[in-house]
């Protein structure tokens, strides 16, 4: 087994233009993303994917390895594919590393490529327990259910299930709830075959892509992380990780 690790980053950005360059505590996010993912034991190479040349150039100057793609691409699964296509090398996986997350965990990185051991794994995704009802019902955090193997079978920005006769602010303490930590695993042959995908009515609902997969029949592993993830999407955000390390 051989895993490409890609960190797919765009310069535009309706929210944060320019983020992956900004500096979190004197090192650009794009740096700090890439060093975490390359103490990681299980990946055999990461490098960036981007559409703009002053990151690249960026990356480069760190001494990061990064490959140009399309600006056209509508999500970070499109743009980890065609990078893979790019590369000169043949791997098994790919691992889609979020760019905007700078306190990323090699150990989350590890978990998750713990998945990809079973043969059977199509598709792979991090998960977290939630503990608090303002989490619970926070629609940029997505909540996940899973089935008896511990696959996926839906995503929504809503609680669900819901919890019948309960009051909403102790939901948390009736049923156990995930959210979704936005980092993904994929076989090479299946993510040649999901970006072939046009998108579908749940995604088009959510606002989330991994439900096109689903409804498109392909299943998702997950793996429970107990580590807290910080992703980075307005310049409000970056005030919250100032002084983190």
């Amino acid at each position: 087994m051989s895993i490409l690790g890609i960190i797919p980053a765009r310069y535009a950005s309706t929210r944060f233009p320019g983020k992956p360059l900004v500096l979190i505590n004197g090192k650009s996010m794009i740096q700090r993303v890439y060093e975490q993912a390359e103490k990681s034991e299980s990946l055999a190479e990461v490098i960036v994917a981007t559409d703009d040349e002053r990151i690249h150039t960026h990356v480069q100057n760190f001494g990061g390895k990064a490959i140009f793609t399309a600006a056209e691409h509508q999500s970070g699964t499109d743009r980890c594919f065609e990078a893979y296509q790019q590369h000169d090398r043949t791997f098994t996986h790919v691992i889609n590393i979020q760019g905007d997350e700078p306190f990323i965990k090699p150990e989350q990185i590890d978990l998750l490529a713990s998945c990809l051991q079973n043969p059977h794994t199509q598709l792979a995704t991090l998960i977290k327990k939630i503990a608090s009802a303002e989490e619970l019902f926070n629609p940029n955090s997505p909540k996940v259910i899973l089935n008896k193997a511990g696959e996926a079978i839906y995503f929504s920005r809503h609680p669900i299930p819901y919890c019948r006769n309960i009051p909403n602010d102790i939901w948390h303490r009736q049923h156990q709830y995930y959210k979704h930590i936005g980092i993904y695993a994929y076989r090479t042959d299946i993510l040649e075959q999901i970006t072939q995908l046009p998108p579908s009515s749940l995604e088009l609902a959510e606002s989330l892509e991994q439900l096109r997969w689903i409804e498109n029949g392909f299943r998702i592993a997950t793996a429970v992380t107990a580590f807290e993830t910080f992703g980075i999407d307005t310049p409000e955000d970056l005030q919250k990780v100032e002084g983190m390390e």
